[in-house]
């Protein structure tokens, strides 16, 4: 008996110890201020997509200001730091415009914006990937935060494209079905 409680502490300061690793390395990419902004502009569509965009715009630049700083230690982990805070608030900025759409919400004119934040965001990751004078060894410890973050991008604006397309035909549809209950005169 002493034996078996023995094994089930021993599992779970174990578990505890993988849990709080686990928690340690994940980090919040938002700052406080930008959590307080994110949480007044809940329920305008426009405003909170745009400092999501605002915010990963702000990543990149960190990391490219990062990059070109001479004085920069450890490059490769910093850059797939930072990697990886632009790819956690870009998948928030889908996560919102899925909860959107499912309201119901008009979101043609932040969309237009995001696809130019998309095709922005797409010119920079791949200079970055393009870039030949970073060393081999560097660029392996973060080769795979950046592809994963440019195949997402890739994938998001051609979504976002097909979204944008979409709600542009709704308003249309619901145009002509305001001119009809109007009696056939555009109001």
């Amino acid at each position: 008996m002493k034996t078996l409680r023995r094994c089930a502490c021993v599992g779970l300061l174990a578990l505890t110890a993988a849990a709080t690793g686990t928690a340690q390395r994940h980090r919040d990419p938002f700052t406080q201020p930008e959590i307080d902004q994110i949480r007044d502009a809940s329920w305008e569509p426009e405003q909170r997509l745009s400092l999501y965009v605002k915010f990963a715009r702000d990543r990149l630049v960190g990391l490219e200001q990062m990059r070109n700083d001479p004085k920069t230690k450890d490059r490769a982990q910093q850059t797939h730091d930072k990697l990886d805070d632009f790819l956690l608030i870009y998948d928030e900025l889908n996560d919102n415009i899925d909860t959107y759409v499912d309201r119901k919400n008009d979101i043609r004119k932040p969309l237009k914006r995001i696809i130019d934040a998309d095709t922005e965001f797409q010119a920079k990751l791949r200079a970055l990937k393009d870039a030949a004078d970073v060393p081999a060894e560097e660029v392996k410890q973060y080769e795979f935060a950046l592809t994963n973050t440019l195949d997402t991008i890739d994938s998001s604006a051609d979504d976002h494209r097909k979204l944008l397309a979409e709600q542009e035909e709704a308003a249309k549809h619901r145009k002509k079905s305001d001119t009809k209950q109007a009696g056939g005169r555009p109001e």
